[in-house]
């Protein structure tokens, strides 16, 4: 009987704590500000020297895992205003959840901060 309470008890904390780390795992951004004949590069890691992944034009959105390589945690300044918010990651990487292949085979990547926004601003 002790077992099953214990079980029961770890059921509850998970389903408890699951709705709020998937609540808090994608931010919806999205790519703007690159050159009409360009597209923004997601890389395999947070550096211009990466391979490139998957390339993506103004508008499209992104899949945002919440973390970027300055310390900023997108969940945590998503109350910002949207001005505010592109100033905080305009100078540093952000990490994307994204299917390059458009296969299933989904991925986390890199694009710089200074080429998105905010969805919708």
């Amino acid at each position: 009987m002790n077992i099953l309470i214990k079980i029961a008890l770890a059921a509850a904390a998970l389903a408890i704590a699951a709705p709020a780390a998937i609540a808090n795992t994608f931010v919806a951004w999205q790519v703007t500000d690159v050159a009409w004949n360009d597209v923004l590069n997601a890389r395999a890691w947070p550096s211009s020297q990466s391979a490139v992944r998957a390339a993506y034009p103004n508008g499209t959105a992104l899949q945002m895992t919440g973390r970027c390589m300055n310390g900023t945690d997108l969940n945590d300044i998503s109350s910002w205003s949207p001005g505010a918010q592109r100033k905080a990651v305009r100078s540093t990487w952000c990490q994307i959840w994204h299917d390059p292949g458009q296969n299933g085979d989904w991925q986390t990547g890199w694009v710089y901060g200074r080429y998105i926004k905010p969805m919708g601003w």
